[in-house]
Formats: structure tokens, C-alpha cells, sequence
């Protein structure tokens, strides 16, 4: 028997991906939906603007929108919320003693709510133990990071693990699926650059620090390196691309840090079904990772490298792509509450032996 799970703004773009993704799922099962005030009571293919480029399930097309409450919610949430709503929904559930995977920024710097990619950083996990929700009904808060973030931090954990890293300077290209539907409006992105995302600059900086530290008791101590973020809006429907440049503790040839690349596979029989075989791919051809071309490597779920060469500044500058609403967002939770269940965090389920 599968485990049923809930979507809170089950409408939006992230909440259709996790639709998608949860179709026939091994573990988990879509039970329950909400979104906002005008969309309650509606059956979900009334409700819903559906943009993928698969089919809407005739099954969650024919569900009810519920109350975005946690009375009549299963116990294990997926939240795909705005900021402002996180921050006044998200603790309600906890404290009914709901297992909520949050995709929103509310609580991603709160000390102890663990802001986790599973293949980077699984240990900050033991900070949700410390969370008042946990102790008192049984509920918790986990997050995942920011979708321009998450590539980031997949290319650099091999090489700090292996070099240390001093120094990160990053220049985003980041697709418009990251600003939700409707999103940018055609005539400010078309044929056109917009350098400011509202917050984008500090939750990466923040989050990549953070999600590369350690756990020290109640506390993560982030990563002590400096680190300089630009963010762009581009013409791009699905991908972030990002330019980077890093200096490291120890020296490395371009033969180490691919090879630290292709080795880096910390999920290894875990068999987590949403997790790539190789989160990080390299790819040797100079004109490449491109969002058309290499979004959708692993499942959408592998962050992609090329373009490694020297850097006059730094030591070494590369180019990193990752698809933003599927690794960066609704598949980084998926992965996260996977890894939940492989930890023994959430109520059993039928996972293969």
C-alpha cells in the first residue's frame, strides 16, 4: 500500500509538477488537494490552468480542491506555496502533526528547520528532532533549496569535499517557469535580459553557504567561503543556466575535478526512485550544457557541467544547468521525502526490498 500524501497549492506550477511526478509513483499516492479560497470546493480539473506537456490524470482531474487546513489532510505533505502563505500555512500542519516537505523559502534559515539535497547534505536532517512541532504532535518541517541554488551546490559538494572551496562567484541565466504562471509579462522578457529577481541574489548566497556547512548541535555553521551572486531573468522557458567561477583550499588539475564529477554518487543503493543515477553529468563539447538540449538529463533531476577551464580570476570557472521546476523544486521535495522514508522519518510504506 502506498502512502498518501497531500499538495498544498496543488494549482500552481510547482504543485502541477508534483502531480506529474507522483503519477504512478512506487511509494506515495496523491490523496488530497488544496489551493486557495477560489478554488475550494471545485473539482482540481476546474480549478487548474494545467501547463505541462503531459496529460492532466483523469484521476486528479476529478478530485475535490479541499481547504488548505490540515483536518481533513493525510499526514505527509508536499507544500508548493508563496512565501507569505508558507510562512502562516506551513507551521498548522506541522503542529497537527503532519510531515511537511516545503518547497517555499519561508523557514529554509530558521536554525532548525533542515534545508537538504539529499546527495549534498543528508545529515542536517537530525535538525528537525529539535523543532517544537516535532516534539509535541509528531510533525516537522523540511525544506529544499532555492531552484537556482540547487545546481549550484550539486557541482560544488564533490569538489569541496575533495579541494575545499575559498571563494564562489556566480552569474545566473534563469528561466521564466522560475516566476511561476503567468510569470513575466511577454513584452518585459522577450528579446530581453532582466537583471533582478526580487531576493534571489541573498536566498542563493544564503542557501548555498548553509547547505554546504556542517551541523554543529542545534545549528548549522555555513560553509566560510566568500561568495558573490548575480541573477537574470532570460527567454528561457525551462533551465537555469548559471556561469561560475571558484577558488579552492587546495590546488586540482581539470582531470580531478571532472573525475571528482563523475564519482560523485552518494545515493548509491539507496534505490531512492526519484534520485539520478549521476547527479552530476559533465559534458566535453565546448558549446554545451544548453536548457534545450540537457535539462532533462537524469529525469530532469541531474545537474549538468561543462565549459570547465581555467579562470584569470579564481582558480577554475565552469557552466552548471539544471531544470528549475522539476530538480529545482517540485523533484528536489520528492527526493527529500524519499529520503525521509529511507530513514525511517515517515509512516512505512511498500518500499522494494
Amino acid at each position: 500500500m502506498r502512502q498518501q500524501i497531500g499538495i498544498l497549492g496543488a494549482t500552481g506550477m510547482v504543485g502541477q509538477r508534483f502531480i506529474q511526478l507522483l503519477e504512478n509513483h512506487p511509494w506515495f499516492e496523491v490523496a488530497w488537494l488544496a489551493a486557495s479560497d477560489r478554488s475550494s470546493g471545485r473539482t482540481y480539473g476546474e480549478a487548474v490552468r494545467w501547463k505541462l506537456d503531459t496529460p492532466l490524470p483523469a484521476r486528479i482531474a476529478a478530485m475535490p480542491v479541499s481547504p488548505a487546513t490540515p483536518e481533513s489532510a493525510p499526514k505527509v505533505i508536499f507544500a508548493a506555496l508563496d512565501a507569505d502563505i508558507a510562512r502562516e500555512l506551513e507551521p498548522k500542519f506541522a503542529a497537527a502533526g503532519c510531515a511537511v516537505i516545503s518547497n517555499s523559502s519561508a523557514f529554509r534559515m530558521n536554525p532548525d528547520v533542515p534545508l537538504v539535497i539529499p546527495e549534498v547534505n543528508p545529515g542536517h536532517l537530525a535538525l528537525l528532532e529539535n523543532q517544537t512541532w516535532r516534539k509535541q504532535s509528531g510533525g516537522y518541517l523540511v525544506t529544499n533549496p532555492n531552484c537556482s541554488a540547487i545546481g549550484l551546490v550539486l557541482a560544488l559538494k564533490p569538489i569541496a569535499e575533495r579541494f575545499g572551496i575559498e571563494a564562489i562567484f556566480v552569474s545566473t541565466m534563469q528561466a521564466i517557469s522560475g516566476a511561476g504562471y503567468p510569470g513575466v509579462a511577454s513584452m518585459d522578457i522577450l528579446g530581453n535580459v532582466v537583471p533582478f529577481i526580487k531576493n534571489e541574489e541573498e536566498k542563493m548566497q544564503e542557501e548555498t553557504l548553509k547547505l554546504l556547512g556542517r551541523v554543529n548541535g542545534r545549528h548549522v555553521e555555513p560553509l566560510p567561503a566568500k561568495m558573490s551572486a548575480h541573477c537574470n531573468r532570460v527567454a528561457v522557458e525551462d533551465g537555469h543556466t548559471e556561469s561560475v567561477s571558484i577558488q579552492l583550499t587546495r590546488k586540482a588539475t581539470r582531470e580531478n575535478l571532472i573525475a571528482a564529477w563523475a564519482e560523485f554518487t552518494p545515493l548509491k543503493g539507496r534505490d531512492l526512485p526519484t534520485a539520478p543515477a549521476h547527479p552530476v553529468e559533465f559534458v566535453a563539447a565546448e558549446d554545451r550544457p544548453q536548457p534545450r538540449l540537457d535539462r532533462m538529463r537524469g529525469a530532469g533531476m541531474a545537474a549538468t557541467v561543462g565549459r570547465l577551464r581555467p579562470c584569470g580570476l579564481l582558480d577554475w570557472k565552469f557552466t552548471v544547468l539544471s531544470h528549475n521546476t522539476i530538480r529545482g523544486a517540485a523533484g528536489a521535495a520528492l527526493l527529500n521525502a524519499e529520503l525521509l522514508v529511507s530513514l525511517g522519518k515517515l509512516d512505512p510504506v511498500a518500499v522494494p526490498a
